[in-house]
């Protein structure tokens, strides 16, 4: 596998993924849409909440690899 996401990268990425999750059931629950939980609608927001997360926990981030971007130091590339 490919690691192109650095430390503070990482790091960013843990701290905003709790975030978002409770940020996309806080707007879900405000707007009356609970009903959605276990829907395609409602697992489709729960992943992309956690795509931060999961891309902080393996260090590889797809669309940073299509785009050409690395944010890891040249120091921690093996």
């Amino acid at each position: 596998m490919f690691n192109n996401v650095g430390l503070l990268d990482r790091f960013i990425r843990f701290a905003i993924a709790p975030a978002l999750t409770c940020q996309f059931a806080g707007i879900l629950l405000y707007l009356g849409l609970a009903v959605y939980q276990g829907t395609t609608l409602g697992i489709g927001l729960a992943v992309f909440a956690l795509l931060p997360a999961l891309t902080a926990l393996f260090g590889s981030c797809m669309l940073y690899r299509v785009l050409g971007i690395n944010t890891r130091p040249s120091s921690q590339r093996s």
